[in-house]
């Protein structure tokens, strides 16, 4: 499986970004898919999964702003994420869990790693 994320750029506080991940692989529709994200300096961390069933999670920081969705025509999940703050400064890597497809918000239970896109939210 792999996976190429996309989508970041630079954007004002207050704004919004779309991020993008295709995978590749026939059986994208039954793997869980999550997002995370390492600031400079920290450890990497849990921004928001979803089941092959459709079933979401958030953190609690970015719940109420962010929405991931996926397409599973397209073998692409999206983070959707509105009223950006400075410290969602990252860069953002989209997994893939391929077992249970039941996605998770511990990064260990995934088996594969995109490469990243940076967001960089200006104050």
């Amino acid at each position: 499986v792999q996976l190429q994320a996309s989508g970041g750029g630079l954007v004002q506080a207050g704004g919004s970004l779309r991020l993008s991940c295709a995978a590749s692989g026939r059986t994208f529709s039954s793997y869980g898919m999550g997002w995370f994200r390492q600031a400079p300096g920290k450890e990497r961390e849990f921004v928001a999964t979803i089941s092959r069933s459709g079933n979401t999670a958030y953190s609690d920081s970015v719940k109420g702003r962010f929405t991931i969705s996926r397409d599973n025509a397209k073998n692409t999940v999206y983070l959707q994420m509105n009223s950006l703050k400075p410290e969602d400064t990252a860069v953002y890597y989209c997994a893939a869990e391929i077992i249970g497809g039941w996605g998770d918000s511990r990064p260990s239970e995934y088996h594969y790693w995109g490469q990243g896109t940076q967001v960089t939210v200006s104050s």
